[in-house]
């Protein structure tokens, strides 16, 4: 059975450089290959999280692109995977829009490149995940990573992709697929 499991990028509130809260510009590519993604392992929706309006804005015509535009008789899959991005503001826009489209609560997940007390392991949560009857939502951060506030909302910490590596760097894209087919791969 195919869970309701949804993913967002945050783009606000995550790190800068410095560790002050920011928020982060949004890349092309994240929006189309996370998209991707998510179409390939049967995510139900994708969010994207930014509080600038010119931000916005850039995911709109993206989206207005490859879904109603001249891009969907150019390449129909590219549609089909970015009819699962949804725009939102802040991480509690998509909660409340996930509690009113299930009536339930999701279950959160919170990643990081660093490794954070009382993380469980991919398989850990991949058991979670096929026990809950709830959504589940995790988030990916972009910038320097996601606050400890964000970490603080979230009922479950995942390992670093890769915790032992000396350069643990990866885009956020290529993060992504990775912990999405670590937790449901075997179920797609």
């Amino acid at each position: 059975m195919l869970k309701d499991i949804r993913i967002a990028l945050i783009h606000y509130p995550v790190l800068g450089k410095d560790g002050k809260i920011v928020s982060s510009a949004v890349t092309n590519l994240d929006v189309h290959d996370i998209a991707r993604t998510a179409r390939s392992y049967g995510i139900k929706k994708y969010y994207i999280v930014t509080n600038l309006p010119a931000q916005q804005e850039v995911v709109k015509a993206v989206l207005n692109y490859w879904v109603e535009g001249a891009g969907r008789e150019y390449n129909i899959s590219r549609t089909e995977a970015l009819q699962l991005v949804e725009l939102k503001s802040y991480i509690e826009d998509v909660l409340d829009a996930i509690k009113q489209d299930t009536g339930k609560e999701p279950l959160l997940f919170f990643t990081s490149a660093k490794k954070r007390p009382n993380s469980i392991s991919y398989e850990e949560g991949a058991e979670i995940i096929r026990n809950t009857d709830r959504p589940v939502l995790i988030l990916f951060g972009t910038s320097w990573g996601m606050p400890q506030e964000v970490a603080d909302m979230c009922h479950y910490v995942l390992e670093p992709v890769r915790e032992k590596s000396d350069y643990n760097h990866l885009s956020v894209r290529a993060a992504a697929a990775i912990i999405i087919d670590r937790l449901i791969g075997e179920e797609v």
